[in-house]
C-alpha cells in the first residue's frame, strides 16, 4: 500500500470517525431540546387545565386546549391505584389520533405519582400499522366541577410521532451531508496529498535513472522538507562517489603494481623449466608455480577490467553477427579437439564495440570448454528491433540453485575445480557488465548432465553505410 493510500485511508477514517461523534452528539442535542421543550408546553398546559377547571367547565370549553394534547381526570384511589383501570375518569379533551381510547399508565407510573406527587411516563396505544406512543405528565389535583371536588390525576400528553419524525429526518439530512463532505474530502486529501509528495516521486525518478556510478539528484529551489531531504542525499551520494573511486584507484594501481612481480615470477619460471636441468619434483614444483602465476595474472587482468568497466570507451558500431561469431569460432577451434557449429542470419547487425562484443563471446566459449563440452553452438536470433545471441554447449551443466549466482564477482560453482582450470570467478561478471553498458542484458539455462545455454540481447542495427 503506497504511502499516498495510506495517508487517505487516514485521512478518511479520522474523518468519519469525526462525523459519527459530531452527529451523535448533534442528535443528542436535538433529542434534548424538543423533549425539554415537549415537557415544558405539557406542565404550561396541565397547569392551565387545572385554572379553568377550577373556573368551571364553560371556561374549558370556551378556552379550549391545543387539538394535539390529550388532557383527562382520573380518580385517584389512594388503597389500590390499580382501581384506576375500572374507575374511569374524565375525558376533557382527546387528541385525534386517540380516537375513543382511553389512556391508562402503568401501575408503577401510579404508585410513583401517589409518592411524589407528579410522574413523567410513556404510554403506547394500539393501533394499526405501530403503536401510538405518547408523552405523558401526571400530577395530583383538587378541583371543583359544577359544585363537586374531584380527588385524583390530571393526565396531560401528547404523541411524540412529529418529534420523531424530525430527528429522523434530521438524521437523513446529517447522514447525506456528512457522506458528501466525506467523499469530497478524500478527493480533496488525495489530490492534496498527491501534489505534497510529488517532489518525493520526482526525486525517487531521478534516483532510479541514476546510473552504476553515484551521481547528485538535481536540487529543488523551494525550501522545504523535500530540498532538505534531496541535499542530505546529495552528501550521501557524494561520500558515495568519493568511495567509490578511491576502491577504483585501489584496484587500478593493485592490478598494475601486481603485473610487475608476476611477470617477473612467469618469466624466470619459464628460463627454470627450459634452461636448468631439473629433477621430476623440481619440474612438477616449477609447472605448479607456473600455473599458479598464470592464475593469479589472469584474476590480475580480470580486476583491471572490471575497475576500468564504469570508464569504459564503447565505440557502438553496426557490427555483422556471423563474422563475429565466425572469428570466435577460428580462435578456438585450433586448441579444441570438439565441434563449433555456427548459425547465425547473414543480414543481421547489432550496434556494438567490436573488442568488447568478441571479449564476451570469448568468455562464453571458454566456459562451455572448460565445461567439458565437446560440442559448442553459436546460434543468432533476429527479433526485430533487438538481436538474442545464444552459446549452448553439451557439457556437465550447472546445478539450478548455482544459476542465480553465476555473474556475481568471484563466484564459482565448484571451487576446487574452477581453480584446477584457472578460473578467477570474474569472466562472467566481466560479460554482464560489458553487456549492460551496452544496453543489453544477460540470462543463463542449463540442466545437469545435458548442458548449458547462456543467451544475450543486444540492440539491432541496420548495416553499416558503404565507404565513400
Amino acid at each position: 500500500m503506497t504511502l499516498r493510500t495510506r495517508i487517505t485511508l487516514l485521512t478518511a477514517g479520522l474523518l468519519l470517525v469525526a462525523f459519527l461523534v459530531l452527529g451523535f452528539a448533534l442528535e443528542g442535542l436535538l433529542r434534548n431540546f424538543l423533549y425539554g421543550s415537549l415537557r415544558t408546553d405539557l406542565k404550561e398546559a396541565a397547569n392551565q387545565v387545572v385554572r379553568l377547571l377550577n373556573l368551571g367547565g364553560q371556561a374549558l370549553l370556551e378556552a379550549g386546549l391545543p387539538p394535539s394534547l390529550y388532557a383527562e381526570v382520573q380518580l385517584l384511589p389512594e388503597e389500590d391505584p390499580a382501581l384506576l383501570a375500572r374507575e374511569g375518569g374524565i375525558s376533557l379533551q382527546k387528541s385525534p389520533a386517540l380516537g375513543s381510547q382511553r389512556l391508562l399508565l402503568q401501575e408503577e407510573a401510579y404508585r410513583e405519582l401517589l409518592k411524589r406527587g407528579e410522574v413523567w411516563a410513556y404510554a403506547e396505544l394500539p393501533r394499526e400499522g405501530h403503536p401510538l406512543r405518547l408523552l405523558v405528565y401526571a400530577r395530583k389535583v383538587e378541583v371543583n366541577l359544577s359544585g363537586s371536588v374531584w380527588k385524583g390525576a390530571l393526565l396531560v400528553g401528547r404523541p411524540t410521532e412529529d418529534l420523531e419524525a424530525t430527528l429522523s429526518q434530521f438524521a437523513r439530512i446529517y447522514a447525506g451531508t456528512a457522506l458528501f463532505v466525506l467523499l469530497l474530502s478524500l478527493f480533496l486529501a488525495r489530490s492534496l496529498v498527491a501534489r505534497a509528495l510529488e517532489p518525493l516521486e520526482w526525486a525517487a525518478r531521478k534516483a532510479e535513472a541514476m546510473s552504476a556510478r553515484p551521481e547528485p539528484l538535481p536540487e529543488p529551489e523551494t525550501r522545504d522538507e523535500v530540498a532538505a531531504l534531496v541535499k542530505a542525499l546529495n552528501g550521501m551520494l557524494t561520500r558515495l562517489q568519493e568511495a567509490f573511486e578511491a576502491q577504483t584507484r585501489f584496484l587500478q594501481d593493485a592490478s598494475h603494481e601486481l603485473r610487475t612481480p608476476i611477470t617477473a615470477i612467469l618469466g624466470h619460471v619459464g628460463y627454470l623449466l627450459r634452461r636448468t636441468p631439473l629433477t621430476e619434483a623440481q619440474r612438477e614444483s616449477l609447472e605448479v608455480v607456473k600455473r599458479e602465476a598464470e592464475r593469479m595474472g589472469k584474476l590480475v587482468s580480470d580486476l583491471l577490467d572490471l575497475s576500468q568497466s564504469g570508464a569504459w570507451r564503447i565505440r557502438p558500431v553496426p557490427v555483422r553477427v556471423l563474422d563475429l561469431l565466425e572469428e570466435v569460432r577460428e580462435e578456438f577451434a585450433k586448441s579444441f579437439d570438439g565441434e563449433i557449429l555456427v548459425e547465425a542470419p547473414e543480414d543481421l547487425y547489432v550496434l556494438g564495440d567490436p573488442d568488447r562484443l568478441h571479449q564476451v563471446m570469448a568468455n562464453l566459449v571458454s566456459n562451455a570448454l572448460k565445461a567439458g563440452a565437446r560440442h559448442v553452438w553459436l546460434r543468432a536470433f533476429d527479433l526485430g528491433d533487438k538481436a538474442v545471441v545464444r552459446v549452448e554447449d553439451d557439457g556437465e551443466g550447472i546445478p539450478e540453485e548455482h544459476l542465480p549466482h553465476l555473474f556475481e564477482r568471484f563466484y564459482r560453482v565448484d571451487k576446487a575445480r574452477d581453480r584446477e582450470r584457472g578460473g578467477s570467478g570474474l569472466g562472467l561478471a566481466i560479460v554482464k557488465a560489458i553487456l549492460e553498458a551496452h544496453g543489453g542484458e544477460v540470462w543463463v539455462e542449463s540442466q545437469v548432465g545435458k548442458g548449458t545455454a547462456f543467451s544475450f540481447s543486444l540492440p539491432a542495427s541496420g548495416p553499416p553505410p558503404p565507404p565513400r
